[in-house]
């Protein structure tokens, strides 16, 4: 039986608070995450380097700095920048070669490990503690600072043409993009990959997360592109439906893809939950998204 790997684990995550601390996570793991080894029988992809400048790189914050993944053309200027945002595994190599697959799109792509402050998960066996010891201490508002860094990050290196930015997310990077549209209205698209919607009894409002994305739906000006599953037992089709409610009392534009036989985690190609129809569909539409609204 094929094993069945949940990163929708707001559902999971306690009220939480934290102590200004320093930094925990100086440089990127190698490799993937202890928790999400590639199963047997996975169709990981891997995405070779040609004609890329990729590897880590660091990031000043307000703080210090960050480490984070950035892949580019090595001859490209003026590239249309795209923030990827992690599931709660960290930047890990999926996340590593999922920048090499926009670098190859002609996007710079940067990867920033958001849990530096906290800890790193990389070694952490399950998912329940990956929550517990650092996602649950990771306050949205550092998130929010850290990606505004990176993109003051990529306009410093003069590659980029950080008017063109877009931002993409995966599980608890997916809620964190629809946060971040809200956040900057200078993104030009987004794409939400299975983020959680709402609030729930096991996934309360916290005084370090406590904003939904179906809070901001009404209000945001950014166009997102939702893209979720229809046999995602973390997150019911009944959320889904209230934040399409929500999304059109605003004037976004956003709109919510739902693939019926797709699980949570569908373009996560070295896991078991991997739909390659669903992922290749959704990635087209991203790409298309994306062009449609100018971020490339």
């Amino acid at each position: 039986m094929a094993q069945v790997i949940n990163d929708d684990v707001t559902s999971l995550m306690p009220p939480a608070e934290t102590d200004r601390r320093g930094f925990l996570m100086t440089s990127l793991i190698a490799g993937f995450a202890l928790a999400v080894k590639p199963a047997a029988d996975a169709q990981t992809i891997t995405t070779d380097t040609n004609g890329l400048t990729a590897g880590e790189i660091k990031i000043p914050t307000k703080d210090g700095e960050i480490p984070a993944y950035r892949a580019m053309s090595a001859t490209g200027k003026n590239l249309p920048l795209i923030l990827v945002v992690q599931e709660i595994f960290g930047v890990h190599e999926h996340i590593k070669d999922l920048c090499r697959r926009y670098a190859k799109l002609g996007h710079m792509a940067i990867a920033p490990e958001l849990y530096a402050r906290q800890g790193d998960v990389s070694q952490l066996a399950n998912s329940s503690e990956i929550v517990s010891k650092v996602v649950s201490k990771v306050p949205d508002a550092q998130v929010m600072s850290d990606l505004d860094a990176s993109v003051a990050y990529a306009k410093a290196t003069g590659k980029s043409d950080t008017s063109k930015l877009s931002i993409t997310g995966f599980c608890w990077g997916g809620r964190i993009v629809w946060l971040y549209a809200a956040h900057n209205p200078r993104v030009r698209a987004g794409a939400a990959w299975y983020g959680r919607l709402v609030p729930s009894a096991n996934s309360p409002a916290s005084p370090l997360q406590p904003t939904s994305p179906i809070d901001v739906a009404a209000r945001l000006k950014v166009p997102v592109l939702g893209l979720y599953a229809g046999q995602d037992r973390g997150i019911p089709l009944e959320s889904v439906e209230r934040m399409r409610a929500e999304l059109k009392k605003g004037t976004s534009k956003s709109e919510i893809i739902v693939y019926p036989d797709a699980q949570h985690g569908f373009n996560a190609d070295y896991r078991p939950s991997y739909n390659k129809e669903a992922s290749e569909d959704a990635n087209k539409r991203m790409r298309e998204w994306f062009k449609r609204h100018k971020a490339v």
